[in-house]
């Protein structure tokens, strides 16, 4: 079968005028980059390019925001602690799906895996109400990242939802796993 200009542009386009999830390669684009992504949504999406870090960009992610949580809690009074970490969790979360669609639009990728905020949210949801120790940091990055990967009910089925949205609340979900598993784990004092 030879190539035509109207088989190049019905794979291009899709056969509902919609874009591949993955650009042809003849379009002289690399996966992931694209000049009709906002540069705001690429520094928000990949957390300022720790999406961009390799292997494992989403883990990456998750370690900077226990590392920058961390050092934010620890100069934040006791009593501004928990608010704090719903209040930046909810705002990441806000503000990552808009970018996470613009990223996942521009790069036609689904779910690009340098699109980091979404562990950003979900990691901070973890460590809400978690005391200021290596352990329980330790322990909520490793429950996050198990439960992120594992997606149980209904985490993976958040992912269905589209753009942005799925992109970011599985990992919210994730997060919220996370977050009851740890609780659960100080309850009975396996952190000391």
């Amino acid at each position: 079968m030879k190539d035509t200009p109207e088989i190049e542009r019905t794979i291009t386009e899709g056969s509902a005028g919609v874009p591949p999830a993955v650009p042809s390669a003849g379009s002289g684009q690399a996966a992931g980059a694209s000049r009709q992504t906002p540069l705001w949504a690429t520094l928000v999406g990949t957390f300022l390019g720790i999406g961009r870090m390799r292997p494992g960009p989403g883990s990456w992610g998750s370690a900077a925001t226990v590392l920058l949580w961390a050092a934010l809690a620890y100069i934040l009074p006791l009593s501004l602690r928990i608010p704090v970490a719903i209040a930046l969790a909810a705002m990441v979360t806000l503000i990552g799906i808009p970018a996470a669609t613009q990223i996942a639009r521009g790069s036609r990728i689904k779910d690009p895996q340098f699109v980091v905020i979404d562990e950003v949210a979900g990691q901070l949801v973890a460590l809400i109400a978690v005391p200021l120790a290596w352990k329980s940091f330790l322990a909520g990055f490793i429950l996050f990242r198990v439960f992120d990967i594992v997606k149980p009910p209904p985490v993976r089925q958040l992912e269905a939802i589209p753009e942005g949205a799925g992109i970011v609340l599985d990992d919210v979900a994730a997060g919220l796993y996370a977050l009851a598993v740890m609780h659960l784990f100080l309850r009975f004092g396996l952190l000391k």
